[in-house]
């Protein structure tokens, strides 16, 4: 299946900090992809890291 594009609408300097967060032959889409999979992975640790503080474990040999 052909990938489809779309054109959302930025500030310009939204626009220039994409640019320059990204490397030289990085499109927009990448530089995005990129935002969003660091946003995940950071999510993700953050709420391990709750899990760990907030929940009370059981080592297995206990059970």
């Amino acid at each position: 299946m052909a990938s489809t594009t779309t054109t959302i609408s930025l500030r310009k300097e939204t626009k220039e900090m994409l640019r320059k967060i990204g490397s030289k032959d990085q499109t927009y889409d990448e530089v995005i992809r990129e935002l969003i999979e660091k946003a995940s992975i950071k999510e993700m640790d953050a709420r391990w890291n709750r899990i760990l503080e907030d929940e009370e474990f059981i080592p297995l040999d206990e059970l």
